[in-house]
């Protein structure tokens, strides 16, 4: 099976395995993410396949709906590239891709890095950011039933990883405690130029939030 046909197969079942998914995870965040990623992986000096791969399987079963369980993500990845044949080295830093991806907080070091990594990193980061970010932040914060916006709650910037997984806080909490974080944040620097412009999106948006909730315009 050539590279290409391993990564269609895998658009495929991604596609099937995330067909009823939470609207902000499900296929469609993969594909803007896997976009993105290949539009960075243009200016870096990466594998594209792996890029690829690691873009496609990064969520394949993001923990925050598995009870907070990071192991099945990876183990499902796994078994699928085996299955492929797809060989060890590539499969273990796909593995590596899935398990240190994620913000988690922001408080955690990460344990695993590689260029790969970096530009996936990216991507993701960048869908978490802008029109889209926003959309898909209260999309979720409606998942969980979370209230929109309380002024007596203020945003947590030093939460531990698992006061991040379990954190009950309005929705605009989140832009504080990630959103807007990830500006500063990114990796490479066809990553940073668009981040830069998403990140001033956001704070437009929050200016126009807060006048609105005090009834200014």
């Amino acid at each position: 099976m050539t590279k290409n046909q391993i990564i269609n197969e895998t658009i495929n079942f991604v596609k099937e395995q995330l067909k009823e998914a939470e609207g902000g995870h499900d296929w469609f965040h993969i594909e803007r993410v896997y976009k993105n990623a290949v539009l960075i992986a243009k200016e870096e000096n990466v594998d594209i396949f792996i890029v690829s791969l690691g873009a496609l399987l990064h969520d394949i079963a993001d923990s925050k709906f598995h009870n907070g369980d990071e192991t099945i993500g990876p183990k499902i990845a796994r078994e699928f590239l085996e299955n492929l044949n797809v060989d060890e080295d590539s499969i273990s830093h796909v593995i590596q891709i899935i398990e240190n991806i994620s913000f988690k907080g922001g408080n955690t070091t990460q344990a695993f890095t590689s260029a790969e990594l970096d530009v996936i990193q990216d991507a993701d980061r960048l869908d978490a950011i802008g029109a889209i970010g926003i959309a898909r932040c209260f999309n979720y914060g409606g998942f969980k039933n979370r209230p929109l916006y309380d002024p007596e709650i203020s945003p947590n910037l030093k939460m531990t990883k698992e006061e991040y997984k379990n954190s009950k806080a309005p929705t605009i909490n989140h832009f504080y405690e990630k959103l807007l974080l990830l500006k500063d944040r990114m990796n490479t620097s066809e990553g940073k130029k668009i981040a830069q412009q998403r990140h001033s999106f956001m704070e437009g948006f929050l200016e126009q939030f807060y006048n609105e909730w005090e009834g200014i315009n």
